[in-house]
């Protein structure tokens, strides 16, 4: 149909209104599209740019190298070592079970080692690496870099590992290492960074973990350019971390190591301070166990007999463990009752084997009596009778206060885990503690180092210290730290009567010397290196038994402390023997032999001992000399 030349001129208008309206409309978005793009490259370039620079480039942690740590001549203890660990990618590898399965033929992969593996793999992001294997040998990495082509995703690291050379020697000093736990963080008000990566270790016990703030260091950092799904592209740039401080400790690892092969099939613990200036020279718990087993993870085939056996191996006897000090703790009631002037050093008790006090009969070890008895002879036939009467005349609160002035029921700063305090019990205490009243027999028995009395053996050789020297002598553990020496704590006057002082060291020198005395067996001979001591029986029950007629778990402990040379004390020492029966036939004899070894700095001659033990400690040398420590060099589970 034709339209007229005027609908058409109706329709042509109609389509040119459109037309420009639809252009303006595009005029009008390209306009605004250019306003909002010069808006975004120009007025907000600054600000693009640098957020396009954050999520090009990630800072990520570097570990620190653990500081190292040594005996006082410069033996190591804890180090670190380079050892191979085999990684996987998740994303290279394709089938991680299947490339598993190949890798256990080439290497040791335990199930335990391949569930964590899995485990982790699956909580990590896919190009990550993933630590399968750690502490594997030269030769599992040259089997893996052969086999190379079939094991996608699969490649050998070089990382660090701590190892303790010298074994089991000082697994009560040093401690371990062990990985970040979720306990570790949670313990920690502000967690360092670094303790978020993977696998990181911390200390765990003793050194390691007391002194961690030293030995870890600080992180490095490094920047890398990532992709957009997170993948490193390149390392831009690096600045290395600080590594962890040295420390040198008091410790003797020549000494430490006949310690504890002298403790050999017991349950003890000992300690020998320098009486200079309060230097742990040796920190023995026997028996011990190797802290290597722990690096990484300790299987239960190895922990469990650790955890279950009855002489607590884990356990640090010579600061953890508190016992009744017994007749060790003996110069603390007379020294409280002579300081005080109740008595006097020359008074004498009769001794009939008992004291009767409020219808009770308070036995002496002696049924038959010592009969008449002064300080000395009190202390040398160690009779309980003469320290009962004392302690009716000074009372608990003197007696616990001297032996609080002498180190006991004291928390020591060592750098060890678990340092108990002990106890030396008062009226209040036993009221706030127990609900019930201080009673006569508390006190009784308190002055013979039983009942609430609780003492370490590091607490013991404190006090030994201080009744050798007259000083407030403190343990120091730490000797420097990076090569800066470390201040001695203590040391002051301890206010005591001297002349008071000079009679009980004359008491212990006859406990050892004279023919009488309850260690004459143990004696030192050799000229200028006397020893003076005091045994010790620690009773575990109440009943009055022959220890062999008990089983081991209930017999008594055995105790000895001791100071040489008496003339000018140098060494301190604190003995203890759980259930072992007497002090003066199972402690005593280990005293000497370490106390003389201390003071020859080695294997002391034959004619140091009496002439009827020669014969047998020639024999015991010769064992002692062999035993080597247990050490372990990085050699690779494979080799191990």
């Amino acid at each position: 149909m034709r339209r007229s030349r005027a609908e058409k001129e109706a329709i042509h208008g109609k389509l040119s209104r459109r037309a420009i309206l639809l252009g303006g409309a595009q005029l009008l978005f390209m306009g605004g599209l250019a306003a909002r793009m010069r808006y975004l490259q120009v007025d907000q370039a600054d600000q693009f740019r640098l957020l396009a620079e954050e999520n090009r480039i990630n800072i990520r942690l570097i570990p620190p190298k653990r500081g190292e740590i040594f005996d006082r001549n410069g033996v190591q203890l804890a180090q670190n070592v380079p050892s191979y660990r085999i990684v996987m990618v998740r994303e290279d590898a394709g089938d991680v079970e299947d490339v598993l399965d190949r890798l256990a033929t080439l290497i040791d992969l335990t199930p335990e080692e391949r569930a964590d593996a899995l485990a982790e793999i699956k909580r990590s992001a896919p190009f990550l690496p993933v630590t399968i294997a750690e502490d594997v040998s030269w030769d599992a990495v040259s089997a893996v870099s052969v086999n190379a082509p079939a094991l996608p995703g699969v490649s050998p690291e070089v990382g660090s590992t701590r190892v303790y050379p010298r074994g089991s020697d000082f697994a009560h000093v040093v401690g371990r290492v062990g990985r970040v736990s979720q306990k570790d963080l949670d313990a920690l008000e502000d967690p360092d960074a670094v303790l978020r990566i993977p696998r990181f270790n911390i200390g765990k016990i003793n050194v390691e973990a007391r002194e961690e703030d030293l030995l870890r260091g600080a992180a490095g950092t490094k920047q890398v350019e990532v992709n957009a799904t997170g993948r490193v592209m390149r390392e831009l740039s690096r600045r290395e971390g600080q590594s962890g401080a040295d420390l040198q400790l008091t410790v003797s690892a020549k000494l430490q190591n006949y310690v504890q092969a002298r403790l050999e099939g017991e349950s003890a613990a000992v300690v020998i301070l320098d009486c200079e200036n309060g230097d742990v020279v040796a920190n023995c718990s026997a028996p011990s166990y190797d802290p290597n087993l722990f690096i990484g993870g300790i299987s239960s085939k190895d922990y469990d007999p650790l955890l279950q056996s009855k002489y607590r191996p884990l356990v640090n006897k010579t600061v953890q463990g508190a016992y009744p000090p017994g007749s060790t703790f003996k110069m603390m009631t007379a020294m409280a009752a002579i300081e005080e002037g109740i008595v006097g050093p020359d008074e004498t008790v009769y001794c009939p084997g008992h004291l009767e006090i409020g219808g009770r009969r308070f036995h002496c070890w002696k049924r038959a009596g010592h009969g008449w008895v002064d300080l000395e002879t009190s202390l040398k036939r160690s009779c309980d009778v003469y320290y009962y009467d004392l302690a009716l005349k000074v009372g608990i609160e003197k007696i616990s206060a001297m032996a609080r002035r002498f180190g006991l029921g004291e928390r020591h700063d060592l750098a060890l885990s678990s340092v108990n305090s002990g106890l030396t019990p008062t009226k209040d205490w036993k009221l706030q503690n127990r609900g019930e009243s201080w009673v006569i027999g508390d006190t009784v028995n308190a002055s013979i180092g039983q009942g609430f009395m609780l003492a370490s053996p590091m607490q013991l050789a404190v006090m030994t210290a201080r009744l050798a020297t007259g000083r407030a002598i403190a343990p120091r553990l730490v000797k420097s730290v990076n090569g800066v020496e470390q201040p001695i704590l203590g040391g002051g006057p301890l206010g005591m009567n001297e002349n008071n002082l000079r009679k009980m060291r004359k008491s212990m020198y006859a406990v050892v010397n004279d023919r009488r005395g309850t260690a004459y067996r143990s004696r030192i001979i050799a000229d200028g290196l006397r020893m003076a001591g005091k045994t010790g029986t620690s009773q575990v029950r109440s009943a009055v038994v022959n220890n062999n007629e008990v089983p081991w778990e209930q017999r008594d402990h055995a105790l000895f402390v001791s100071f040489a040379p008496y003339d000018n004390p140098r060494y301190a020492c604190a003995v203890l023997v759980e259930h072992g029966g007497g002090g003066s036939t199972a402690a005593a004899p280990i005293a000497r032999d370490v106390m003389l070894q201390a003071l020859y700095d080695g294997e002391p001659p034959l004619e140091a001992y009496p002439t009827a033990d020669r014969a047998r400690i020639k024999i015991q040398q010769s064992r002692l000399r062999d035993v080597k420590p247990q050490a372990r060099i990085a050699k690779g589970k494979d080799q191990a």
